[in-house]
């Protein structure tokens, strides 16, 4: 699974969404699961497609790919999306 999160230097509600997107990923249900999850940073300052498409959005959280949320993350939500995922795709190892 890939995680994408987009923004720029000095966004207040990027640092918010970093914070929880590490509380998410290091929770102890996340971690129980043993999800298999990279995690990707991008500025769209240095892309101006990313910058045209999201510039009043971010930050931004992509789930492989597509939107799952903007300007704030939902910690609960993002765990039960991740763990739905990864039922569905057959990646978790289980416990």
């Amino acid at each position: 699974m890939r995680l994408t999160l987009i923004g720029k230097p000095g966004c207040h509600l990027c640092d918010d969404a970093r914070i929880a997107l590490n509380e998410v990923l290091t929770s102890e249900e996340v971690v129980r699961a043993r999800l298999e999850i990279t995690l990707e940073e991008l500025n769209m300052l240095d892309d101006a497609a990313l910058t045209a498409k999201y510039a009043e959005e971010i930050p931004v959280l992509l789930i492989d790919g597509r939107m799952h949320s903007y300007w704030h993350i939902d910690q609960k939500r993002l765990t039960a999306a991740l763990l739905k995922r990864s039922e569905t795709k057959g990646i978790s190892n289980g416990a």
